[in-house]
């Protein structure tokens, strides 16, 4: 009996490592799905477009490191937690993402790749008794490492709210916060509170870096955006509020007779410094509406300067045209995407030739539908503009004089949002 027991804990160890490996195999594929799930219930994760990729990381690294201890029977006080998961920890306490999301996101998690891991078991051909030994191993793994892993973000979460409650910045920031929601406000105890005028015309920032070895990001965003609202003329304090370590929003004030008429000075500072930090821009607007509307948009043109892994320009400016239209289509980036590729078809993909082919069929569009002023502004002959155009309008499948606005809509989406709402060819 002894060794029929032995033999069937042989033949459940196997199979729990074989549906570990194949699960590895799919490593992308699973990542997305739980982090699918976990967006898709829990509304606080779906804040920010930096979180959601730092989110994307945390999954995979909970799961490779799971997968790792279960496959190898190694003990969870022999293993280190993964930095990614501390580190989103310490985000989502900057963020004044309470606690409770950051346990019910593992607990969902969990529930997500166990129900993965037991799909992948009913293939397995094992009597009914090793099916529920398989079944009891996989359960208490994946639990014992989320009971593991759990006090061990909640430690570092909390750790990090404590710190960042005692930053100097943090009760300015919640005033700020409270100011941004919707409601009637009291503009002078306002004004007091976060010692900022209200009553001015405001330009809206939002300043983010990539993580430095000095680990001083947030004092370099501060001194940036000094420098920058200086040099731009603002007659007063601007404010200033980290959102976390690598994120700033900031606000530049401007008096009713002087307001701000050019972002060539910004473009300017920016392009001057190799570390200058990357920066979305609202456009200026007046008052309490104007304080939060200018942030709204900053954020948006934000949402699309992240979209685009391949972008180059540091400074996305709101002003732009179909900025603020891309970033609400952002948020919704898989209809955005489908949507695109029925308009343009063929013409969606991601290749280098038919970038070209939609450029030049955009500013074709953007011309009046004149090959004449397209090539001046190509830089190309025209009969080359009159080729590639006519290629385009191939590539796509049908002509576009009956859904012109659709075509120009999806050419303006390609051109701003890039891969994000192209398709692989």
């Amino acid at each position: 009996m002894a060794e029929s027991d032995s033999d069937r804990d042989t033949v459940v160890a196997t199979t729990v490592a074989d549906i570990i490996g194949r699960l590895q195999g799919r490593m992308p594929e699973l990542t997305r799905h739980t982090q699918r799930i976990l967006v898709g219930e829990i509304t606080e994760l779906r804040t920010d477009p930096k979180l959601l990729e730092l989110l994307g990381d945390t999954v995979t690294a909970n799961v490779e490191t799971v997968f790792a201890a279960m496959r190898n029977d190694i003990p969870l006080k022999q293993i280190e937690p993964p930095a990614m998961a501390l580190e989103y920890a310490r985000r989502l306490a900057q963020r004044d993402v309470t606690s409770n999301v950051l346990v019910r996101a593992y607990r969902i998690g969990h529930q997500a790749i166990l129900e993965t891991m037991l799909t992948e078991l009913r293939t397995c051909e094992l009597d009914a008794e090793a099916a529920l030994d398989a079944t009891v191993r996989m359960t208490s793994g994946t639990f014992e490492y989320i009971d593991w892993i759990s006090q061990r973000v909640i430690t570092t979460y909390q750790d990090e709210r404590d710190r960042w409650n005692e930053s100097r910045n943090y009760v300015r920031a919640s005033h700020v916060r409270d100011l941004l929601a919707d409601g009637d406000v009291d503009i002078d105890a306002a004004t007091m509170a976060i010692r900022y005028p209200l009553q001015r015309i405001h330009l809206a920032l939002v300043a983010w870096c990539r993580e430095s070895s000095r680990g001083n990001e947030t004092v370099l965003l501060e001194q940036f955006i000094q420098r920058l609202a200086k040099a731009i003329g603002a007659g007063e304090a601007c404010l200033y509020i980290p959102d976390d370590r690598l994120t700033a929003w900031a606000w530049i004030p401007f008096p009713p007779d002087n307001p701000p008429t050019s972002m060539a000075r910004i473009r300017e500072i920016v392009a001057g410094s190799d570390d200058s930090p990357f920066v979305a821009i609202g456009r200026p607007l007046p008052g309490v509406a104007g304080f939060r509307r200018s942030h709204q948009q900053a954020l948006e043109a934000r949402r699309v300067a992240l979209s685009d892994n391949t972008r180059a320009d540091r400074v996305i400016e709101a002003s732009e045209p179909g900025i603020l239209l891309a970033g609400l289509l952002e948020e919704n980036i898989d209809s955005a995407r489908r949507w695109v590729g029925e308009v343009l078809g063929p013409l969606a993909n991601a290749t280098e030739n038919d970038e070209r082919l939609r450029d030049t069929l955009r500013l074709f569009l953007r011309s009046g539908s004149s090959f004449t002023a397209a090539a001046t502004e190509l830089h190309l002959h025209f009969n080359t503009v009159r080729y590639r155009v006519g290629r385009a309008v191939e590539r796509r499948g049908r002509a576009i004089d009956d859904d012109r606005l659709d075509v120009e809509v999806a050419l303006m989406l390609c051109q701003l949002l890039g891969p994000a709402v192209l398709r692989e060819s």
